[in-house]
């Protein structure tokens, strides 16, 4: 099946050559082709021009896209998609002037869900949960990563798992998943919390890699959560199960955890709302990539990772939407873009290179995702008619998306 795409009003992010990732100023630029066409044949990227040289193609489908953008589709490389029911209650609660961490103490948070996900049956959660996945694919996102977190225990986090595997079985874009035991202290370890890494390492590790449930281990490090003794602990567990770490850091305080997931070569550090000029300092020259959640600030009203701070030092971003039921109930990856822009000073160039090509970084899919280029699956966003891609972040509250295609096909 070859579809040919003409007219386009402009190609975004046209790599002849596949690279991994971008850093600091590389991030600046945007390289795309006005007034260009585009090939695809079955789920590939065959080829792309300038209209002036479009050669004679045999194409089984010609489109039109006069007046239209096309761009590969969003990598959101952290999310909690698997959840049962919601919090809207504690929504409530926030605004009444209860902090996260006082809902979180009392009883709320992460364990409220834990405790609706253990109540409900695995059918219900990949019911609900493959709702939302096809909700945000068709707001542009091409390849997703899943954790786990909200079982808590050992038949919850299975049961998540392998919702997420069936995902994975069910639907046509990459979904990488995530074992986040570690996401929060049960209330029945709350005064033995040792207790609980020892059943998360020796009990819930072993069987996810049986199983092969995951590819990434993660941990919640901050104060009233897990350690950097904690986090060095499970990390080398994990090692031994070959899952590579992508961790939560610095959403609150400052404490290690940036550090202590270089160390264990971990793929990304993710949320990095607190960062000190040592936590920058010690990202240099590694290959571990910071990823921004900006929908969890707005949401939460806290600070906004220091992405100007952390570009102009050098460092790569990438952006994602870390939905879930407690503190970003969005997947929307059009308003953290846009939100990236508004609140962290990045540029639509540095913004959208951070959400497709290193977004699929931290994913480890830049060789198959993230840009336009020859031989990388045909995952790609076609506008409706916009002026220019600033309007993308510009028009925050608008759905500038016409269509969404995932390896060649139009999602209806």
């Amino acid at each position: 099946m070859k579809q040919l795409f003409i007219n386009i009003k402009e190609l975004l992010q046209v790599r002849e050559n596949k690279v991994d990732k971008l850093s600091g100023a590389e991030m600046k630029e945007l390289p795309t082709i006005k007034n260009a066409w585009l090939l695809i044949e079955d789920d590939t990227i065959a080829d792309y021009g300038e209209m002036d040289s479009l050669p004679e193609i045999n194409a089984d489908k010609t489109i039109d896209a006069e007046g239209k953008i096309i761009l590969p589709s969003w990598c959101d490389s952290h999310t909690h998609i698997v959840y049962a029911g919601n919090r809207e209650l504690e929504f409530a609660d926030r605004i009444n002037g209860l902090s996260y961490e006082e809902i979180a103490n009392r009883g709320g948070g992460i364990l409220n869900s834990a405790k609706t996900l253990q109540e409900t049956s695995e059918e219900e959660v990949y019911q609900q949960s493959a709702k939302r996945l096809e909700e945000v694919i068709k707001l542009g996102t091409g390849a997703v990563e899943i954790k786990s977190g909200y079982g808590l225990t050992e038949e919850g986090e299975l049961k998540m798992l392998r919702v997420i595997k069936k995902l994975q079985q069910n639907y046509e874009l990459p979904i990488k998943a995530t074992f986040l035991g570690a996401h929060a202290i049960p209330k029945e370890y709350k005064e033995r919390p040792d207790a609980y890494m020892d059943l998360v390492i020796e009990k819930i590790l072993p069987k996810v890699a049986e199983e092969n449930l995951a590819e990434y281990i993660d941990i919640f490090c901050e104060k009233g959560y897990f350690s950097v003794a904690d986090t060095h602990k499970l990390l080398s567990a994990a090692k031994k199960f070959g899952l590579k770490p992508k961790i939560h850091v610095n959403q609150f305080n400052a404490i290690g955890g940036i550090q202590a997931g270089i160390e264990h070569d971990a793929l990304s550090v993710d949320h990095l709302e607190v960062m000190r000029p040592e936590d920058i300092e010690s990202l240099k020259e590694t290959s571990t990539m910071p990823v921004a959640l900006p929908s969890c600030s707005l949401f939460l009203s806290i600070p906004y990772t220091p992405a100007r701070e952390m570009l102009d030092s050098g460092l790569p971003l990438a952006l994602a939407t870390d939905f879930n039921p407690g503190s970003t109930p969005s997947g929307n990856m059009n308003l953290v873009v846009s939100l990236a822009c508004i609140k962290m000073k990045m540029t639509p160039e540095e913004a959208i290179n951070a959400a497709t090509i290193n977004g699929a970084y931290a994913m480890e899919l830049s060789k198959t995702h993230g840009s336009i280029t020859k031989g990388k699956k045909a995952n790609f966003i076609l506008t409706g008619k916009i002026p220019s891609y600033t309007f993308l972040p510009y028009a925050f509250g608008t759905n500038s998306i016409e269509s969404v295609f995932i390896n060649g096909k139009r999602i209806e």
